[in-house]
């Protein structure tokens, strides 16, 4: 059967013909703003899938009716747009969150939080993404974006990511062709379902001294309470005759330009972590954005430095815009 070319998946007939296709919960008109970090963002037709036949299912239906997607997880490191998505929301979370072991490879499914997968392995007495506690998000979008902290990367320990692609082909990508680099990978348009990563033996308790201690640091070096999407910028490449006591990071350079606690709107610098800016209970995705922008400008004013978007901008159709001027 030929599927109507309808472009929005807020359209009533795509939701109700997606029903029928998958064992998950559709909502229409849900807000965003319930599955973002930053509790910021309008509304969207959102599926649940009850397993990976449902992502597939579902992109299948999107690739036939010209219905752009989005794949979502905790939805950290993300800001939506005010007015919502047009694009067909895949909540990747539970029915995607097993955990398996086979010796010293662990399969992970990618609606698993990242969290709890450090500490889940750790308390195995197996080692390797243990330092992942500090990441606020899931294990699929980890993945797709490389995502780090303590001097550990995804890309250290991923042998394989099983995805879906634009078309709802399965595919078993080798960390080789990953394309990973830092906070990115070339893994493109997919659903990541689960990722397979090698670990290394290890005394369970020292790991779980060594996760706790971390989990501490972030939870009081950071806003970590409050709505924020985490890093705001990546961290900056800084000139050849940078002061080597100066700031080196995105937080040192906002700090040191003197910004915390700046604010547009319901937006604001946090006064905790420069380079987190949190929602103080009424932000919109327009106050974020103004606030970036702004805070840029004042950093490469000052420093010479270019700090690059790490939270992705979303588009109404799902995809990543470009923080402009």
């Amino acid at each position: 059967m030929t599927s109507r070319r309808v472009s929005t998946a807020r359209d009533s007939g795509f939701a109700a013909a997606l029903r029928s296709l998958v064992r998950g919960d559709v909502r229409e008109n849900e807000s965003l703003s319930r599955w973002s970090t930053y509790r910021i963002g309008g509304p969207a037709t959102v599926l649940f899938p009850a397993n990976g036949e449902d992502v597939a299912a579902a992109v299948q239906r999107c690739a036939r009716s010209g219905v752009p997607w989005f794949a979502l997880g905790l939805g950290s490191n993300l800001l939506f747009p005010d007015h919502g998505l047009d694009a067909l929301v895949i909540r990747v979370g539970k029915g995607l969150d097993q955990i398996t072991q086979r010796n010293a490879e662990w399969v992970i499914g990618a609606g698993v939080p990242a969290p709890l997968a450090a500490k889940r392995t750790a308390a195995a007495g197996w080692g390797g993404i243990h330092k992942m506690v500090g990441v606020p998000g899931s294990v699929g979008g980890g993945v797709v974006m490389n995502a780090g902290c303590h001097g550990a990367e995804w890309r250290d320990v991923v042998r394989t990511v099983h995805t879906i692609d634009a078309q709802g082909n399965d595919h078993l990508v080798a960390a080789a062709e990953a394309g990973f680099s830092y906070r990115r990978s070339d893994l493109g348009h997919v659903v990541v379902v689960s990722t397979t990563v090698a670990l290394h033996e290890a005394d369970a308790t020292r790991l779980e001294e060594e996760t706790e201690s971390l989990y501490r640091w972030r939870k009081d070096g950071t806003p970590f309470n409050q709505p924020c999407c985490g890093s705001v910028f990546k961290n900056p490449a800084v000139p050849a005759d940078h002061d080597p006591k100066g700031p080196r990071t995105s937080g040192q350079f906002i700090e040191a330009t003197g910004l915390k606690g700046l604010r547009v709107g319901g937006a604001e610098v946090s006064a905790m972590h420069a380079n987190y800016f949190i929602n103080t209970g009424s932000a919109t995705a327009a106050d974020v954005v103004e606030l970036m922008r702004t805070v840029r400008t004042r950093v490469g004013d000052k420093w010479g430095v270019t700090l690059e978007p790490e939270v992705k901008l979303i588009a109404a159709d799902g995809g990543v815009m470009p923080l402009t001027s």
